[in-house]
C-alpha cells in the first residue's frame, strides 16, 4: 500500500512537472534596486538611472550602461507589466540603444509593490 501512494505521488509530481507547475516565486524576498547595479551581461558594465514606471500596461525606463572604462551608453527598455502578489512584475524585458544602434533582450525581471522595486535575473 505504502508502495502505490508514494509511486502515486512520484507520478503526481512528474505529471505537473512535464506542465511547468512549480512553487510560486516569492518577488518581494527580491533585492530592492539599487543605483548602480551590475549588468546581467556581465564584463564590469553598470547599470545607472533605472527606473521603471508603470503606464498603459508595459513598464518603461531610461537608463546608461557604463563600462569600466567611462564609456557610456544611453538605452531605455520596456517590460510586460504583470499583477502579481499585490504589485506589478516587469517581465518580457526588450531594450533598446538610444541611437537605435542594438536592441536585445533580457533575463532581468523588476517586481513593484508598495513604491518598492526590486530586481532579479533568475
Amino acid at each position: 500500500m505504502r508502495d502505490a501512494v508514494t509511486f502515486s505521488f512520484l507520478a503526481a509530481f512528474a505529471a505537473l512537472s512535464v506542465f511547468g507547475v512549480t512553487a510560486q516565486e516569492n518577488f518581494e524576498s527580491w533585492t530592492p534596486l539599487k543605483d548602480p547595479f551590475p549588468s546581467t551581461g556581465g564584463g564590469g558594465i553598470m547599470i545607472h538611472d533605472y527606473d521603471p514606471v508603470v503606464a498603459n500596461g508595459k513598464c518603461t525606463t531610461n537608463f546608461r550602461a557604463i563600462e569600466t572604462n567611462g564609456a557610456t551608453y544611453r538605452n531605455s527598455i520596456v517590460f510586460d507589466a504583470v499583477e502579481a502578489q499585490g504589485g506589478v512584475l516587469c517581465t518580457n524585458g526588450k531594450w533598446r540603444a538610444a541611437d537605435g544602434s542594438a536592441e536585445g533582450t533580457t533575463p532581468f525581471r523588476v517586481f513593484i509593490k508598495g513604491g518598492v522595486k526590486r530586481g532579479s535575473a533568475d
